[in-house]
């Protein structure tokens, strides 16, 4: 499977709570639902779409799997969300107990094993393993080289500091821009891949 990326994300690469004021206020994050202005169906909801069309299985850290599972369920109904709750959910976490994996067809990756089992994940024939959020999980993606591809949602607003993907190591990793496509808002859907030679 590869392992796919699909993440909102400022101009100056913050990705924390882009879908409400109460997602995510760690470091006094004041901007939650910051996304919402510049969403629109055609682009940026066909851009999910179509990663879900494509996916086999989600990957989760856990507070945003915890922010998911909070939510989808009660969408029952809509075609989207049926398929949020019917797919296969990973969740990278210690503190989770099994008795709380109530979002239908969970499993639980503890944390110390979680690299291995991802990377026997992406080693297993199929569709995608998608990750969405999570950007703690997505720096330690990244940092070992088990990310297949990059799918950012680039808005048109600064955000002045947040959580963010990207590593902080010094580490070189180049990517190749495979796709971009830009809404009415000024959303840019950029889709890339590691470099050949990389």
């Amino acid at each position: 499977m590869r392992i796919v990326i699909s993440t909102f994300i400022s101009l100056d690469g913050v990705v924390q709570a882009p879908g409400g004021p109460d997602e995510d206020t760690d470091g006094g994050f004041a901007h939650g639902g910051w996304s919402h202005p510049f969403f629109d169906p055609e682009v940026v909801g066909g851009a999910f779409s179509d990663a879900m069309s494509k996916a086999e299985a989600l990957l989760f850290g856990r507070r945003t799997w915890r922010t998911m599972a909070a939510a989808w369920p009660e969408r029952a109904g809509d075609p989207f969300a049926d398929r949020m709750n019917a797919i296969p959910k990973y969740v990278v976490s210690d503190t989770l107990g099994d008795d709380e994996l109530t979002w239908h067809n969970t499993t639980r990756l503890p944390g110390g094993e979680a690299i291995g089992r991802i990377q026997g994940l992406r080693a297993a024939e199929g569709g995608d393993l998608l990750v969405m959020g999570s950007p703690t999980l997505v720096r330690t993606l990244l940092s070992e080289g088990l990310v297949d591809e990059l799918r950012l949602m680039l808005m048109p607003v600064l955000l002045g500091g947040g959580k963010t993907i990207f590593p902080e190591d010094g580490a070189l990793r180049p990517l190749e821009l495979v796709s971009a496509v830009t809404s009415e808002k000024g959303v840019q859907v950029c889709t890339y891949r590691p470099a050949a030679g990389g």
